[in-house]
Order: structure tokens, then sequence, then C-alpha cells
């Protein structure tokens, strides 16, 4: 406020100069001299302004530093008086916990004596309990050597087991090993009997592999005419086919099994029922097989079922269609696994 103050007298005091024409040179330079200290008072100010600006920010930052100091130093005192009450409650406590203990010991010395003699009758005691227990250990060690022969006899029985366990179990991975090549046999078989039978399937052929076994199925409208155990001519076809593949192969066992459906049998001649029937073209079957090829007979074997093992209802045409079959069935031979069983 002070500068601007000495600024306008300055403005005014050069304004009037100007003003009055009449105003001699050495009265306006007098002037001029008067305008130019002035201006020095206004710049030395401005400086001295600037430096107590800067002081005054300096003390500011002081007073807030001072002020920051002494508000930790309240939280601190309150910090330290809230320690101090803490360690006066401690050390009261634990005060009169010495003044317990010296209590406790006073009576601890004054019942000294009759401790004494309690704790040596007590100690006279456990002697004789030891002396008891010494003559029980004996006994315990005899009986210890006892139990010990039994486990070192248990121990020479286990040990024959084990042996005995791992001749089963070397068995077991040979005969597992057997079954295993069976069953790669057998499906190797079933491939090559779908090959040789490859065009019969629409006259009702299909072959199968289930457990472990091939099934060669054939309905009637390819073997047989209704009541009749004479093999057509082109069931006739589709044997020889099969009996190349077999022939090939001296180790599987044939079982041929006929089948009927529920309707009696009503022809005349030598045939008495669907038993007789379904025996009848087993045996017709297992002729061709055995006449036409070089199949061993001791491998083969005919079975008539007549209607009790159907595949399909007997209430439907279709159903007892289905039933009126012949099964081939191809079994691998088992007597070595057997063997290897009863071994």
């Amino acid at each position: 406020m002070k500068i601007f103050s000495i600024k306008l007298a300055s403005l005014l005091l050069i304004t009037s100069v100007f003003l009055g024409s009449c105003v001699s040179m050495k009265k306006y330079k007098e002037l001029q001299s008067k305008r130019d200290k002035i201006d020095q008072e206004i710049s030395r100010l401005k400086d001295e302004n600037q430096n107590l600006q800067i002081s005054n920010n300096e003390k500011s930052a002081l007073v807030a530093k001072y002020r920051q100091q002494a508000k930790n130093l309240k939280e601190d005192t309150t910090v330290m008086g809230r320690k101090y009450r803490s360690m006066a409650d401690r050390y009261k406590n634990l005060n009169k916990n010495y003044q317990d203990l010296l209590a406790q010991n006073q009576e601890l010395i004054s019942g000294n004596q009759a401790e004494t003699k309690r704790i040596l009758s007590q100690l006279q005691k456990s002697q004789t309990d030891l002396i008891k227990r010494e003559d029980s250990l004996a006994v315990l060690e005899d009986e210890f050597a006892k139990r010990k022969k039994e486990l070192d006899l248990l121990s020479q029985q286990l040990a024959a087991l084990q042996g005995n366990l791992a001749q089963k179990e070397a068995a077991y991975n040979a005969l597992n090993a057997e079954v295993q090549q069976k069953d790669s046999l057998m499906k190797v078989l079933k491939n090559s009997v779908a090959d040789a039978l490859v065009g019969f399937e629409k006259d009702g052929l299909s072959v199968s592999n289930r457990n472990g076994r091939v099934y060669v199925s054939m309905e009637n409208k390819l073997m047989f005419a209704s009541g009749s155990f004479v093999v057509n001519p082109k069931g006739k076809n589709a044997l020889l086919k099969l009996a190349s593949v077999l022939q090939d192969n001296p180790d599987i066992n044939i079982l041929v099994e006929g089948h009927t459906d529920s309707i009696p049998y009503n022809g005349k001649g030598q045939l008495a029922d669907n038993w007789d029937l379904s025996a009848k073209r087993a045996t017709s079957i297992v002729r061709i097989l055995v006449n036409n090829s070089n199949i061993n007979p001791a491998k083969i074997t005919a079975a008539g079922r007549s209607k009790y093992n159907p595949v399909g209802t007997n209430a439907t045409p279709e159903g007892r269609a289905k039933n009126r079959r012949t099964e081939i069935i191809l079994m691998p031979d088992l007597s070595k696994l057997y063997n290897m069983v009863n071994e």
C-alpha cells in the first residue's frame, strides 16, 4: 500500500510539471532528480517487500513445523502416560505375586517336616512296588521268549507262503498271457470267417465274437426248408467256404447247435419233435463240414437245442424266424489252460 501511494505522488508531480509551461529548466531537473530518487526508493522497497515475503514464508513453515512437533510431543506424552500406567499396574501385580510367593514359601517351610515324612513313606512303598515289578518282568521275559519262538515259526511259514504266492503269481501271469493269446487268435479267426462268408449277410448269416468265442449264426432261410433237415445248396456253399477256413485252424473246437421256434413239429417220418429236428439239422451240417475238408471229427460236436434257447420272441413271425437258426460256435482249445490251472 505504501509503494502504491509513492507511485501516485510521483505521477502527480510529473504531470504538474508538464502542465505548468512556466516552470524553469532548473526546476524541471530538480523534479527529475526527485523522481529518480523516488524510483530508487520504490525499487528498494520492492526488494525489501520480496525479502520480507520470503522471510514470512520461512517463518510460517517453521511455525507449522513447530506446531506439528508440539502435536507429536503431545501424542507421545499420551502414549508414554499409558505405558507408564500399564507398567505401574504390572509392577503392582508383580509385587502382589511376590508377596503371595513369600507366604506360600513360609507355609512350605512350616510343613516341611511332615512332607519329608510323607515322602519317605512313599519311597518305601515305591521300593516294594519295584521288587514286585521286577518279579513280573522276569515272568514277562519268559513269556516274551516263548512268543518270539512262535513268531520265528510264523515268519518261516510266511516266507514259505510268499514263495508259494510268487509261484501262483507267475502261473497267473502265464495263464493271463495264454488267455490273451487265445483272444487274439479268436479275433483273427473271426475276421477270417467273416471275410470268407462275405455276401451271405443278406441271407440271414452273421459272424460275431462273444465271450472269447466266434459265433456263426445262420437263419433257416439260408440252410433248410421248413420241417426239413436237408441243407439247401446255397447253405452248403456257405458251409464249404467256412470249412476251408476251419481246416486251417486245427486247434479250434467246433460246436454246431440246431435251434427251432416254439411251434411243435407236425411232420411225418423218423422225426418225433423239435428236439429231433434241431439235432438232425446239426448233424447234417457236421457231415458237410467233415466230408468236405480236413477238419478233425474229434474237434466237432453236434447238438440239438430245440426251442429252449430263443433269441427273439415266439409271439411274432419275425421273432420265430430268428429263433429258427443254426449256430456254429468256434472255441479255442482250452486244455492247456486247464492244465495250467490244475498244476
